[in-house]
Formats: C-alpha cells, sequence, structure tokens
C-alpha cells in the first residue's frame, strides 16, 4: 500500500448524517484520513445535508469539491416506509442518485451504507453479495434501487452492506432492551429471524481500513457485505443483553426465564422483515486483509460503555 505524504494536498472528506449511529462513529475513524465536513439535515444554509434537497445538496458537493462522499445518512425507519414510500425513496435513491452524479463529475468516491433486506430473506446460508434481490419491504428496495443508481452512474463508490446495526448511542434494539428489562417483568422475543448484530464502530473502522487501501488501488473499489462474524436471533441477542445488564449490577427486572421466545407471526409489522439476514463477508475479509469480530465482541464493548457512562434512570 502506498505511504501517506505528509506533503501531500489534505484529503477532503463530506460526511452527510454525521450525528446517526454510524455517523457519529465515522467523524472519529475518519479524522486520519483528511479533513471532515460534517453535515446533517438541519446544518446551515450555505452547505446542505438535506437529502430530501436535491438541487442544494448537489451545490453542496460542488462548493466543497470533497475526495470522498461519504453517506451515512438514510431513511432507515423500516416500517414507516411502508406508509411513506416515496420519503423513503427521496432519501434513499433519489439522493444516491444525485450524489452519484456529483462524484462522477469530480471523480469522487462515493461510500454508501446498504443492508441485508435487499435480500428475500430465504433459506439458511449467508447471502453473497451477487446473489439474487428480492427485497419484502420499501425500506429494502428504497435502498437496492440507490445502489443501482450509483453503479449506473458510473462514479467511483464503495457500497457497504450492512445488518442489525447498533450503537451505545442513539435508539436501537440493544438500548431497548436495556430500557425494558429495567420496567418489565416479562417479555416476548422473536427468534426465527436470524443474523450478526453489527456495530457502528465496526462499521466506520472497517470504513476506514477499506478507504484507505481504495485511496492506493482503486481496483478495490465496488460492493462488499459488512457485518460482524458469528449469529444469532433477536431472542439470543436480548437474553445476552439481559445477562450482562444484571452482571453490571443493573437493577433488572427482568429474569432470563422470563424472556419468551415467539415466531415473527406473534407480531405482525407493516414491514416484512427477513428470516434469514445473515451476510457473508469473505469478499470484504480476503479484499482488504481484515477478519470481522464475532458479534459478541462489539456488544460487549458497547454495554460497558453504556454501564459506564450512566445509570440506568440516566440513560432513560
Amino acid at each position: 500500500m502506498t505511504p501517506y505524504n505528509a506533503n501531500e494536498k489534505a484529503i477532503q472528506i463530506l460526511l452527510l448524517g454525521g450525528f446517526g449511529q454510524v455517523g457519529y462513529e465515522l467523524q472519529r475513524a475518519l479524522a486520519p484520513l483528511g479533513n471532515i465536513t460534517t453535515l446533517t439535515r438541519d446544518s446551515h444554509k450555505e452547505l446542505c445535508g438535506d437529502l430530501c434537497e436535491r438541487e442544494a445538496l448537489a451545490f453542496t458537493v460542488r462548493q466543497l469539491t470533497p475526495d470522498i462522499i461519504v453517506n451515512a445518512a438514510g431513511f432507515t425507519g423500516v416500517d414507516l416506509a411502508e406508509t411513506e414510500p416515496e420519503q423513503a425513496a427521496a432519501v434513499n435513491t433519489i439522493a444516491a442518485r444525485v450524489l452519484a452524479a456529483e462524484a462522477k463529475l469530480s471523480n469522487a468516491l462515493l461510500v454508501y451504507y446498504s443492508t441485508d433486506y435487499v435480500f428475500g430473506g430465504d433459506g439458511d446460508r449467508s447471502y453473497l453479495e451477487d446473489d439474487p434481490k428480492r427485497p419484502l419491504n420499501v425500506y429494502g428496495r428504497t435502498k437496492l434501487e440507490g445502489e443501482q443508481a450509483i453503479k449506473e452512474s458510473g462514479c467511483r463508490h464503495l457500497i457497504l452492506r450492512t445488518s442489525w446495526v447498533y450503537a451505545s448511542r442513539r435508539n436501537n434494539f440493544m438500548r431497548t432492551i436495556l430500557d425494558l428489562a429495567t420496567r418489565r417483568e416479562n417479555l416476548q422475543i422473536i427468534n426465527d429471524q436470524f443474523g450478526a448484530p453489527t456495530g457502528a464502530e465496526l462499521i466506520a473502522n472497517t470504513t476506514f481500513l477499506a478507504l484507505r487501501q481504495c485511496l492506493a488501488e482503486e481496483q478495490k473499489e465496488g460492493l462488499y457485505h459488512l457485518a460482524a462474524s458469528g449469529e444469532t436471533t433477536w431472542f439470543n441477542y436480548a437474553q445476552y443483553i439481559v445477562r450482562a445488564a444484571r452482571q453490571a449490577g443493573w437493577p433488572i427486572r427482568l429474569q432470563d426465564d422470563a424472556i419468551e421466545p415467539v415466531p415473527s407471526k406473534a407480531f405482525p409489522t407493516p414491514a416484512k422483515r427477513p428470516h434469514n439476514s445473515r451476510l457473508d463477508t469473505t469478499r470484504l475479509e480476503e479484499t482488504f486483509g481484515v477478519r470481522m469480530p464475532d458479534w459478541r465482541d462489539g456488544v460487549d464493548r458497547a454495554l460497558n460503555e453504556i454501564f459506564s457512562r450512566a445509570t440506568p434512570q440516566e440513560e432513560g
């Protein structure tokens, strides 16, 4: 890999969605690469971070002329997307098309985060990048269309599909279970959906490693699966969280045997979820020389961060 030259012009990075789960970690992880301009939907008027404002978004890219555009923003409300498909498409698909067009014009490298929901969730093996796509819901469809728009643009790109994302901050399954476990005496958790909880920290760190190599070797750009190794179900994941919280001394009301495994049909939702969210990360690992850690490693780190930062009452 080509070493960095301190005398070379600093790389300019535009980070969109910088205060979401992944975006927050990207601000830290990408800092060694160059100068980061972080924009959100509420950023000042001169520079637009709102993915729904197409013209302003394109203008912003042209003003900043970044070497790398990292789009960590997205319409992630899976059930809400069923009733607001146009809004989901505006953020997940149309904005991706706008950014891809601007990246093509300036030869910038575009990073886009996608999802296991582009697949239909059939079978029991991990999905490969090129397996047939059959999204079951609007969210998955709009993310897939975002991928396709980027590829069709011909721009330089790094598309990273991930799954079951969590972090110690903001709302996610981990935080919800911690909250419920201090207030409820029993819970029912789905036990027929399989995947690997993947931490925002792991996603951000791997993005940095991949980008650093792509800057030196453009042939490594493309589409990859990025997920922790191993697998679990939401039920087993919840059990793991509750046991860790109890060991850390949190006032857990919920006993392990009070968590009941149930099938997906016990909780009908507007958006259908895939049975199988396993992602094969072989291509990523072999291309970039990395090894994805077991899902429990990242969960332990995130939980320890939560436990060391605040009491349950303060977290709530």
